[in-house]
């Protein structure tokens, strides 16, 4: 089987993406995997900061799985109106980078509703078929822990004040 070229990837990731901003279900988002090589989920940052920050989430089973990011996203946020732009396309490594946009919202515990406006950046790796090996997130992991400690809005507001 040939290597996928940079259409190829480029579809493969733009498809993943849309499902994720289309609000896709943990199975139909890991339909977009491989299923020949291990595959490999991370949000870079702190551990302490969120559930699913700074972990390696591996495999397609267990509670350290793919799958299990996966749900841990949907237990602690919702989002809205989540865009994806500025593709970056490596055949050679076969990867490709985006930066994505959305709205926010931390949704489990108490501190319910806490909301922000957020850039963050994927980078995918793929196998010889264009499926996905490797999901590394880069958000604002600090926006994320003010919003589940119910911080966000006065940090917020500190702020603005301070700058008027």
């Amino acid at each position: 089987m040939s290597e996928p070229d940079r259409a190829g990837l480029l579809a493969s990731a733009k498809a993943l993406c849309n499902a994720f901003a289309n609000k896709a279900t943990t199975d139909e988002l890991l339909s977009h995997f491989s299923t020949t090589h291990q595959i490999f989920a991370a949000e870079h940052g702190e551990p302490f900061l969120a559930p699913f920050i700074g972990r390696p989430f591996v495999g397609r089973d267990g509670p350290k799985s793919v799958p299990a990011y996966f749900s841990l996203l949907q237990k602690y946020l919702k989002y809205e109106k989540m865009t994806f732009g500025e593709w970056v396309v490596d055949t050679e490594a076969r990867k490709v980078c985006t930066k994505g946009a959305a709205t926010f919202t931390w949704i489990e515990g108490g501190s319910e509703g806490e909301t922000w406006e957020e850039d963050f950046a994927y980078m995918l790796d793929f196998d010889h078929e264009g499926k996905v090996t490797d999901y590394q997130v880069w958000a604002d992991s600090g926006a994320a822990y003010l919003a589940q400690r119910g911080e966000l809005n006065a940090k917020r507001k500190e702020f603005e004040a301070s700058q008027k």
